[in-house]
Order: C-alpha cells, then sequence, then structure tokens
C-alpha cells in the first residue's frame, strides 16, 4: 500500500495515500483496534453540518478568507450527505471526549478543501484542519453539539414519523374491530368483556403518547455546546460567533437549535442527553408492552388464545411442518429490551466525566442514536408487516366469551356478590355457562337475565348488563 507522510504536534505519521484523514486520525485508527463500530451516519452528518456553519460564520466575522470558507464549506456538506462516510475509521471506544473523531472531520473536510482548490492532500495547504476548519472551536464544544444534533434530527426524521404510523395502524385496527366482544384478562385469567377495539385502542393511546415523549426526548437536545471550546469560558470564540453559527444550523436542520444557557452545564453535564434516553426507554417499555399482548392473542392456533390472525410472514420452524410464529412480534421486544440496555449505558456514561467535561461522548452519541434506529425502524417494521395485516377471529372470540365465567359479575347488582359467586361455581364445576346455570336456577326471568347478561353492554362506561 503506498502511504504518505503526514506531522502533527507529535511527529511524523505514515498515511495511506489516498486517504482524506490525516495524522490524528492514522494515530486514532492504530490506538483503539477495539470494536470495529464506528460512529453512526446521523452524527458524521451532524458533524457536516456544523462544520459548514461554522466556516460561514468566521467568514461573516472577518476570521476566514472568503476562498476557503466557501470551500471548507462544499467539502463540509459532502460530509452531511454522506459521501465520504468511509473516512470516517475511527473506533467508538476512543478518547473520551471525541477529540479523535472531530479531527477526522477536520482532516477529511481539510483535504477535500485542498482538492477542491488545486492543492496536495496532506500538505495542509492552503487549508489546515485546526487553524481553519477548526477555527472558533474545540473538540469540547463541538462533540457534545453534534451529539445533540444528531439525535435532535434522528427523532425528527426518523422516530416520529414511524410512530405516527404505528399510531394510524393501531387506531384503524381499533376502528375495524370496535364490534368484536371478547373474553377481557387480568392475571392472565378471565375477566369481564372488552371489545377488541377497546384493546387496540389503548395500544394507540400508548403510542400517542410515546410521540409526546419523542418529541420532549427531541426538546431536551435542542441547547448546543457550541461556543464554549475547551472548558466553557469561550476562550478564542468571538461572543458572536455560537449565536451567529447555530442560527445557521437551525436554517440548515429546520429544528430551533439555540445557545446553551450555561456552557459549564452544557460541557461538564449531558443531562439532556440522558432526559432523551429516559423518553426512550418509556417509548420502548410500550413497545414491548404491545408486542407481548398482541402476541399473546395471536397464541395457537389450536392451543392458545388464537382471538388474532398475524400475517404470516416466515416459516417458524427448521422441524415443524406448517408452524408460524409471532416473528414481529418477538423482533419488537428484543429492540426494546436492547433501547432499555443503551439507556443503562447512557445513564452510567453521563456519570463518566468530571468537573468541565464528560469523557464518555463517543459511547453515549452510539447508544442514543442505536435506540432512535432501533425504535423508528422496529415501530415501522411492526406496523408495516404485523399490525396493518393483522385479523380478529371473530367465531374464536365470541365462542370462548359466552363461557366466560365472569360473566356472573353483571348478576352482582341484582342477585348480590354471594349469589352471584355461587352460579359461577356451578357453571365451573359443571362445565356450563353462566347463561345456562343462572335459567335452570330460575332466579331472574329468563328475559331479565339475557339482558343483564349481554357482553356488549358490559364494555361500556358504566354498563351493568342492563341491556344499556
Amino acid at each position: 500500500m503506498r502511504h504518505r507522510i503526514e506531522r502533527d504536534s507529535l511527529g511524523d505519521v505514515r498515511v495511506p495515500a489516498d486517504a482524506y484523514w490525516g495524522a490524528q486520525t492514522q494515530r486514532a485508527i492504530e490506538n483503539f483496534p477495539i470494536s470495529g463500530q464506528r460512529m453512526q451516519r446521523r452524527f458524521i452528518q451532524a458533524l457536516g453540518i456544523v462544520k459548514r456553519a461554522c466556516a460561514f460564520t468566521n467568514e461573516e466575522l472577518g476570521l476566514l478568507p472568503v476562498d476557503v470558507a466557501e470551500w471548507v464549506g462544499v467539502a463540509a456538506q459532502e460530509v452531511a450527505d454522506g459521501e465520504w462516510d468511509a473516512q470516517f475509521p475511527v473506533d467508538v471506544f476512543q478518547t473520551g471526549s471525541g477529540t479523535s473523531t472531530n479531527m477526522n472531520a477536520n482532516e477529511v473536510i481539510a483535504n477535500r478543501a485542498i482538492e477542491l482548490m488545486g492543492g496536495e492532500i496532506g500538505t495542509r495547504k492552503p487549508v489546515h484542519p485546526n487553524d481553519h476548519v477548526n477555527m472558533s472551536q474545540s473538540s469540547n464544544d463541538i462533540v457534545p453539539t453534534a451529539l445533540h444534533m444528531a439525535a435532535a434530527l434522528s427523532i425528527q426524521e426518523d422516530l416520529l414519523p414511524a410512530l405516527r404510523y404505528l399510531r394510524t395502524a393501531l387506531a384503524t385496527k381499533a376502528a375495524a374491530f370496535d364490534d368484536v366482544v371478547k373474553t377481557g384478562r387480568t392475571h392472565l385469567m378471565d375477566a369481564t368483556p372488552v371489545r377488541l377495539g377497546q384493546e387496540f385502542a389503548g395500544w394507540a393511546r400508548q403510542i400517542e403518547l410515546s410521540i409526546s415523549r419523542a418529541g420532549r426526548a427531541r426538546d431536551a437536545l435542542l441547547e448546543l455546546a457550541l461556543g464554549g471550546t475547551a472548558v466553557g469560558t469561550g476562550l478564542n470564540c468571538p461572543v458572536d460567533f455560537p449565536r451567529k453559527a447555530i442560527a445557521r444550523i437551525s436554517v440548515d436542520t429546520g429544528l430551533p437549535f439555540v445557545e446553551a444557557a450555561n456552557h459549564f452545564e452544557a460541557q461538564g453535564a449531558v443531562d439532556g442527553v440522558v432526559e432523551a434516553s429516559g423518553q426512550l426507554r418509556v417509548i420502548a417499555v410500550s413497545l414491548v408492552k404491545i408486542a407481548n399482548d398482541v402476541r399473546l392473542l395471536a397464541s395457537g392456533p389450536r392451543a392458545g388464545l388464537a382471538e388474532l390472525k398475524l400475517p404470516v410472514t416466515q416459516p417458524g420452524s427448521s422441524i415443524m411442518p406448517g408452524k408460524v410464529n409471532p416473528v414481529m412480534c418477538e423482533m419488537l421486544a428484543m429492540v426494546g429490551w436492547q433501547v432499555i440496555g443503551n439507556d443503562t449505558t447512557v445513564t452510567l456514561g453521563a456519570q463518566g466525566g468530571s468537573l468541565q467535561l464528560n469523557t464518555a461522548l463517543p459511547l453515549l452519541a452510539d447508544n442514543l442514536l442505536r435506540s432512535v434506529t432501533l425504535l423508528a425502524n422496529g415501530a415501522r417494521t411492526f406496523a408495516s408487516r404485523c399490525i396493518d395485516g393483522i385479523e380478529a377471529d371473530r367465531e374464536q372470540c365470541a365462542s370462548t366469551l359466552e363461557r366466560n365465567l365472569s360473566l356472573a359479575t353483571a348478576l352482582a347488582p341484582a342477585l348480590g356478590y354471594d349469589r352471584a359467586a355461587e352460579l359461577a361455581k356451578e357453571a365451573a364445576r359443571t362445565n356450563r355457562g353462566v347463561r345456562e346455570v343462572a335459567k335452570a336456577a330460575k332466579v331472574l326471568p329468563d328475559a331479565t337475565i339475557d339482558a343483564l347478561l349481554d357482553p356488549a353492554a358490559m364494555t361500556r362506561p358504566g354498563g351493568t348488563g342492563s341491556g344499556g
């Protein structure tokens, strides 16, 4: 492999001749052969956006030559667009400030700008990665800024649309199944009737609340650390720089980012990241609950509840012919559990700094962004490949309902709890329905019993089986 020699403050470094990265990135490649996991696409996108905004802001303030700013801006936009993702090889498990990844961006953008200006890659002329691309910045404010931007953008553009799709799918089924009356269950035991549509409506409400939580997660990330530079004091950063640069970022992203109210808080702590991750954890718990409920109601088809028929997506067994498994439910549950684990990592990583800097920023970025991606992809896939195609087994719902011993609950207002309980026990002992037992015992006129034991009436607020 052909190499070129680049130099940084520690001396000469051999860099692959065709690489756009430079000496500091090469050192990081050699220092951190840990996981093979690179920083995620959204994070690289955010770095490109912020570097472009910084270049044009430095030009506006008279600090950066117009031609340098123009070509740095072009190169940074290419990074944001994903044209140079292969040039970001640094492992997630690196320096805790993310300096290696920030310098990776600085070097790639500088070398690409040099190339666009007709210069020779690696010479740092006429564009220097530190002096020009990193002007008015520090890794210590750039990396938390990019982290907030990347996660907020992913929530806005990926997670929220996926959750809205899932909510619509559940609400559509809630309306379609509103006339299906079935046995309710508490403690996994038969309980008074519900409508299948009510179950779906409950799940739809969970996702409606998840949408609100995702919005709060996004909003927790709108303050940006840009402008604090090394320790929060803003050393080497013009006073107007962060406000102007962040205004550009807001225009470029469509999100109302603002300068952090206190830069020592913004760089010394990552509470906004913890808050956002916590909201994602709640969303994950909701999705697992829904996945487990759907899987349970679809269990069978002969020896389970079998009230739902799931779309057939793939064979379920390598040995049992004809078996079909609830794979989309299982996928979504695993997504939720992973997100809960990611949140634990974020919580611990948030404690991984001291004084003016958190030193777990790449890990926080990786876990938070993975959570957003998992939730978005999981929710969208579950909606399209499971919920959209679900059917109700109306006959199964009706047949189990008539044998439900908890129907006796509707007789309690007329007969008293103890007498109603006796009828339920007699029905269980003789393997008959409550209606049949009550009529045989002639506890009330048959018409009254039928009115009281109307399952649909029991599913409405205030319903006592009176037929209303």
